[in-house]
């Protein structure tokens, strides 16, 4: 039941495959979200004001790394891609939108994505 991990130590198969399983579904969902012309998504970009071309390039972005993320062995550049995402989501907020109060959801992921990648490497 238990996948041997580095030094010696165990790791349950199943709580990765949920722990992948639900960051994939999470980002793949937000990321197709930025598609829709009626969402939150638009307005937002153009305060961003880098133009829409960018929240496209953010969709495909997150749903590329939620995909990589189920996949065991592109799990580790999944969470690379998603990770970096979301400090760039971070740092918009504080540095573009001028809104720092909003960075805490995208840098707590941040911070949770490498949290988990840092499990994965060392077994925890």
């Amino acid at each position: 039941m238990f996948e041997q991990a580095s030094a010696g130590e165990q790791r349950n198969p199943i709580g990765d495959w949920a722990l992948r399983g639900a960051i994939g579904l999470v980002f793949i969902g937000v990321g197709w979200e930025k598609f829709d012309a009626h969402s939150m998504w638009p307005g937002f970009f153009e305060q961003v004001a880098i133009g829409q071309w960018f929240r496209y390039f953010t969709g495909i972005v997150e749903m590329l790394g939620g995909l990589l993320v189920l996949i065991p062995r592109t799990a580790t550049i999944g969470l690379a891609l998603l990770g970096s995402t979301m400090a760039a989501a971070g740092l918009i907020w504080i540095f573009v939108m001028h809104q720092p109060g909003n960075c805490v959801i995208p840098l707590a992921f941040f911070l949770g994505l490498g949290a988990f990648w840092f499990s994965r490497r060392s077994g925890i």
